[in-house]
This record gives structure tokens, C-alpha cells and sequence, in this order.
């Protein structure tokens, strides 16, 4: 489903993930010209993905006119013409100046690339839509593309998953009088951020992503250490933070701490890393909360899993995907058993705990009886619904019919 992945390490480099396999670490500037080789797995993919589907929809990354970094492209319209697929531009009108947005991408593109553009649709609008007709025309008259469509704003996507960190801004916090306070330290790489959508569901639950340069609060519950894309990096800024003195000072008041695959790691007395494999070789010190030992390995662990925890006896079940393996005297007790073993570690009072489960939390079951919660909220049942609700307000707004022409045109 993303056949080239970036792990941001640093500012300037990331690890190269394609077709779910490690391929090494580039620089920015040294990924533009790796970019080029990459295309063929790229358009394996969309093959793979075409024989087995009625419809693919290719998402974009970034914009259709980064002229700069045109040269070698291949998630945009390098992609759309080696593949030779229609381009429907979307432009956002929340953040402002969506007709500039739409006419300028006409006007930086080439002349081949235009031809593939088949129309346009403007999303997030908000108040009467009868103030925008004459843009959308506007639009239509500077581009000769045809307009599809002006899609209302959708509140209830804030309920979905988020793509990358900036997403957990527009899902701000939730309710504030929660019974059950929950504290995520917003650590730089945080990964998986759809790991703690079923707790923002929760009304009985105060959900408080805790900024840089912000203590985390001392009337936390829990904690929760989410993954990471560097685990090694991210503790170091967690306790350049002073985040690792909140956590003990937590566990002191008889909090409990929480942590998943990157975050379970930093619970430990060690994270390494002898082949550099998320920046330059090495070990760090962990929070030493729990007597486990971390190693990160060359082959990466994928899969999902199922089982039960051992604290409630609930059923849970997600996916791992990780390159760590950690061991040690509290790994003993671990905090799940799934069908393929037993995984993560609990401490020996019982406040510290951790897995390498993503999805833990989505099992309703499992979430409600750790948390203690009354709640009968099925949160994947909440996801299909708001998803049926997102299918209908797109077709009640969206030209679906032109769209599929278009689409048929390949």
C-alpha cells in the first residue's frame, strides 16, 4: 500500500523502507537521487494492486507542482506519467488561497502533465457554499479543468485515523472532565498515532497530548509512550524534556505507565543499536522502569497478532512492526500472550508495563476493563460508521459518476 516509505531519523534523513523491507538510510539530498531506482517497485506495486481491485486511488505526497523537486519524481505526476493514470487535483480550502493553489499548480505544469489533470475538487469548505460558486468557475475558466465538486467541511474525520503527527492538532484533546486522565508525551517521531483514537473516543476519558517544553501533568493516571520512528533519538529528547523525572515522580503518586513497541523500549535499561540501523551505531540508557533489554536487529519483525492479555484475561489483537527484540528478568512477565508467544514485560509491582502491540487499545474489552471504564463504546464499529457517514457526504458533493468515467479512461 506505500511501496516507498521515509522513517524521518534526523532533519535531514530517514531510513529507506521499500516494499516493506529496509533498504538503507539516505540523506535528503541524497535520496533525490536514489528517488529514479525506485520506480519500478513503485509501479510493481500499483500492478500488484490493480490486478486484484476494481478501483485504486493513488494519494499524492506533497504537491503536484514541487517544480524543485521534479527530477526523478515518483509520487506525483512522475508517477501519473509512468503509469499513465488521470490526475484529479484536490485543493484545500481551509488553509487559504485554494484558487491560487489550483491556478498556479496549472501554470507549473507541463504541458504533458496538464493533459493528465481531468479536473479538480475543493474540500473543507465552510459556510454557504453559493459564496464559492464564481471560484469554482474562476477555477474552471483559468485551468480548462472541469470542476467535480466543493465538499463541505466534515467534522467527524477528526474521529479518524491520522496521517502524521500534525494530524493530532486538528483532533485536539478530548473531553477535559474525562474521569480517567491519560497523559502522551508528544515525542518528536511519534509513530502509529492511530494507536490512541480509541481512547479520544472515550467520554470517560481525558486525553492530553503533552507538548515540548511543557511538564507532563502531575494529576496523570496514566502515561502512555507511543511508538516511534527513532526510538534511540526520542529518549534522548524525552529527557532532555525532563520528561523521564515527571514519569518516576508519576510512578512515586502510584501512577501507571503504559508503553508500545518504541515507547515499551524506552521503559527498559538499554536501547542498542550495532548496525545503525536509526542513526549512527550505538546505545542509549533507558528509563529503567522495567528490567528489559533492547536490541535493534536488521530484519524487521511485521506481522499481526492475536491473544489475550494476561492482566484481564481480554482478548486483543493488532499488528507488530518493529526492529527491536527485547529481553530481561520482567519479560518473564509478560503482558500478553499471542498465538505466536508471549510478548512484552510487566514490572514486578505492577505499574510499569509495555508490548510491541499496535491496536491494543481498540480492543473494546481489554480498554474498558484496564481503564476500569463503563463504557460501551465499540470503537471499530464507530470507525465503519463514520466512515459510511464520510461515503455519503462525499457522494451527496462529489460529481461520482464523472469521477468513475474518469477513472475508466485508463
Amino acid at each position: 500500500m506505500n511501496p516507498v516509505l521515509l522513517k524521518p531519523q534526523t532533519e535531514t534523513g530517514a531510513q529507506v523502507i521499500v516494499q516493506g523491507h529496509v533498504v538503507g538510510t539516505a540523506g535528503a539530498l541524497d535520496y533525490q537521487s536514489l528517488k529514479p531506482t525506485l520506480l519500478p517497485k513503485v509501479l510493481e506495486s500499483f500492478t500488484i494492486l490493480g490486478d486484484g481491485a476494481d478501483l485504486v486511488l493513488v494519494e499524492g505526497a506533497g504537491s503536484a507542482a514541487e517544480i524543485n523537486l521534479r527530477a526523478g519524481d515518483i509520487a506525483n505526476m512522475g508517477f501519473a506519467l509512468a503509469a499513465e493514470v488521470p490526475v484529479i487535483l484536490a485543493g484545500d480550502i481551509d488553509r487559504g488561497g485554494v484558487i491560487a493553489q489550483i491556478v498556479g499548480t496549472h501554470s507549473l505544469l507541463t504541458e504533458a502533465e496538464r493533459d493528465l489533470v481531468k479536473g479538480f475538487l475543493v474540500n473543507k469548505f465552510r459556510g454557504d457554499a453559493r459564496l464559492f460558486a464564481s471560484g469554482m468557475s474562476e477555477i474552471a475558466r483559468r485551468t480548462g479543468w472541469e470542476p467535480l465538486g466543493l465538499i463541505p467541511w466534515f467534522s467527524e474525520a477528526g474521529l479518524l485515523p491520522a496521517e502524521d503527527a500534525m494530524g493530532l492538532a486538528s483532533k485536539g484533546q478530548n473531553q477535559s472532565g474525562g474521569a480517567i486522565k491519560i497523559a502522551v508525551p508528544k515525542l518528536p517521531r511519534l509513530s502509529n498515532f492511530d494507536d490512541f483514537d480509541p481512547l479520544l473516543a472515550e467520554a470517560d476519558v481525558s486525553l492530553d497530548f503533552v507538548e515540548p517544553g511543557t511538564p507532563i501533568p502531575s494529576d496523570a493516571d496514566w502515561i502512555l509512550l507511543g511508538g516511534s520512528k527513532a526510538t534511540r533519538a526520542d529518549l534522548d529528547f524525552l529527557f532532555a524534556q525532563g520528561w523521564d523525572i515527571d514519569i518516576k515522580a508519576h510512578l512515586r503518586r502510584g501512577g501507571r505507565v503504559l508503553g508500545l513497541c518504541g515507547g515499551y523500549q524506552m521503559l527498559g535499561q538499554v536501547v542498542r543499536d550495532p548496525l545503525g540501523l536509526e542513526g549512527p551505531p550505538g546505545e542509549t540508557p533507558g528509563l529503567g522502569l522495567l528490567k528489559i533489554e533492547t536490541e535493534l536487529l536488521a530484519e524487521k519483525i511485521t506481522r499481526d497478532a492475536k491473544g489475550t492479555a494476561r492482566l484481564n484475561g481480554q482478548a486483543v489483537r493488532g499488528y507488530e512492526i518493529h526492529m527491536g527484540q527485547s529481553e530481561g528478568e520482567d519479560s518473564l512477565r509478560p503482558m500478553l500472550d499471542l498465538a505466536h508467544g508471549p510478548d512484552g514485560a510487566v514490572s514486578q509491582d505492577g505499574l510499569v508495563m509495555g508490548c510491541y502491540l499496535h491496536g491494543l487499545f481498540s480492543a473494546d474489552g481489554f480498554r474498558h476493563s484496564l481503564l476500569k471504564l463503563s463504557s460501551t463504546l465499540h470503537h471499530d464499529g464507530l470507525v465503519e460508521e463514520v466512515l459510511d457517514r464520510l461515503a455519503d457526504h462525499l457522494a451527496a458533493h462529489l460529481s461520482l459518476d464523472q469521477l468513475l468515467r474518469t477513472a475508466r479512461q485508463r
